[in-house]
């Protein structure tokens, strides 16, 4: 079986075809779009391994025809412009896999033979066209695997989970998903599930009948059919309460809600893409989230990396943060190359988020149109600024040690009995330095308001006696 390659570096077609060769195959290589459809018309070939940037055009482009022609013949995509637009152009083609530069040369010729042992290679069906204008920036590896999975359901329904700390763009995934995908021309809903209080989670996402309880004045829709033919997004899923969590998992089982004080059961068509910055499992094992609904929504997961896994990325992401703010009429400003080598060794522990307010407010109070190292790092927070946030009572360390040598917990339990013995003495004191004020306590806490009560009263404490110590 013989593989046609299309590059113009000849050190990497060198290194492609001796990996090709090892798996068994014959190479026919050349370096232009020409001479390309020149060899296609003369025999034919297993598979198709070829760039995107070739001398004589884009390799992508001509491709829908080239599929046209030799429908059987898997395609396999090499790119050094890894952004997302390119992951998709390339799944949009019906190609087999996309590889953005450097890749595993192991793992292409693995591909390839899988390609070639596939009936048809990739679904060839009409696809629609790319979307210029995305959301996501990045060319690092972790960003890349990213781009893949995202290409990898634009045309199906499968469920996906996004997984991430919070500001590292999950929404933003959510929006390229439906953006990109066959549902684009229907609406796309976003809930904080984590905003809307306990009592109103499930009028607002199934909806409800006039009269269904105190105050229901008007027939409400819910947000399940406001998505209806378009997209669903569940942000931070972890802090569903479970009477809603018990709800959303008979919708995801039967495609149909009922309105909270309804009979009918409403069919739907609404894709659903989920989000939490919280590690599931351990709240599975607490009892605060439904296992079962947990494999309804993890059908596909896509991890989102945290910006310090990723540095490569933060000069691309700041000078695109920087046209947006020119664009929302915030002066025009450019980075010196001292700035982007400051901004690339923070630690941007609120991730993209962080780093974009900081963007924005470098654009702001930046006194130069270029903006140098100097500038970004006299507008950087200093250690003694983020002192306040940190929580007082000094190292844990001795009271940790002392509590072990004094309680001797059974092995395979410390955890649980460290968070027992721990957590409401860590509530009280928060409770007390907060006068009670259950927000703020929360906030605090980095942990959801549904979420705070709850713990409150599993552990008996009582914010009105911390509010009359105040």
């Amino acid at each position: 079986m013989t593989i046609l390659l299309v590059e113009d570096d000849a050190s990497i077609a060198l290194v492609i075809t001796a990996a090709l060769e090892a798996e068994g195959f014959e190479v026919t290589h050349c370096e232009t779009i020409a001479d390309r459809d020149r060899l296609l018309l003369s025999g034919p070939f297993a598979a198709l391994v070829t760039d995107v940037m070739l001398p004589d055009g884009d390799g992508i482009d001509s491709l829908d025809e080239v599929h046209n022609r030799h429908p059987q013949m898997p395609i396999v995509i090499l790119s050094a412009q890894n952004t997302l637009d390119t992951a998709v152009r390339a799944a949009d083609t019906g190609a087999f896999e996309y590889f953005p530069k450097p890749f595993d040369i192991d793992e292409l010729a693995r591909t390839v033979r899988q390609a070639i042992g596939s009936a048809h290679g990739a679904d060839v069906g009409v696809q629609e066209p790319a979307v210029n204008g995305l959301p996501l920036v990045g060319r690092s590896a972790a960003m890349q695997s990213v781009f893949r999975m995202i290409t990898r359901v634009l045309r199906n329904d499968l469920t996906v989970l996004i997984l991430g700390e919070s500001g590292t763009g999950k929404e933003l995934v959510a929006e390229a998903i439906h953006q990109l995908g066959h549902r684009q021309s229907g609406p796309f809903i976003a809930v904080n599930t984590a905003a809307i209080p306990a009592e109103l989670i499930e009028s607002e996402l199934f909806g409800h009948e006039k009269g269904a309880f105190t105050g229901a004045v008007a027939r409400h829709v819910g947000k399940f059919e406001q998505a209806n033919g378009g997209t669903l997004f569940l942000d931070e899923i972890g802090d569903m309460p479970m009477q809603a969590q018990t709800r959303l998992l008979r919708a995801l089982q039967s495609g149909s809600v009922r309105r909270v004080g309804g009979r009918d059961e409403i069919r739907l068509n609404t894709r659903i893409v989920a989000a939490t910055n919280k590690d599931l499992q351990p709240l599975i094992a607490a009892g605060l989230f439904r296992e079962d609904l947990y494999y309804r929504l993890n059908v596909v997961p896509i991890p989102m990396p945290p910006l310090r896994e990723r540095p490569d990325d933060i000069e691309a992401l700041a000078r695109h943060f920087l046209q947006l703010a020119t664009s929302e009429g915030l002066p025009r400003r450019s980075l010196s190359a001292d700035a982007a080598a400051v901004l690339s060794r923070q630690p941007w522990r609120g991730n993209v988020r962080e780093l974009k307010n900081f963007i924005y407010r470098l654009a702001l109070l930046a006194r130069e149109e270029l903006i140098d190292g100097d500038t970004v790092t006299a507008l950087l927070p200093h250690e003694d600024e983020s002192a306040d946030h940190e929580p007082s009572g000094g190292d844990m360390g001795p009271a940790l040690r002392d509590w072990l040598a004094t309680e001797r917990p059974v092995a395979g339990a410390i955890y649980d009995a460290a968070l027992a013995a721990f957590e409401r003495p860590l509530f009280a004191q928060v409770l007390e330095q907060t006068g009670g004020n259950q927000l703020r306590a929360a906030q605090a806490l980095g942990i959801n308001r549904n979420t705070l009560r709850k713990r409150l009263a599993d552990l008996g404490l009582d914010p009105e006696h911390f509010a009359r110590r105040v």
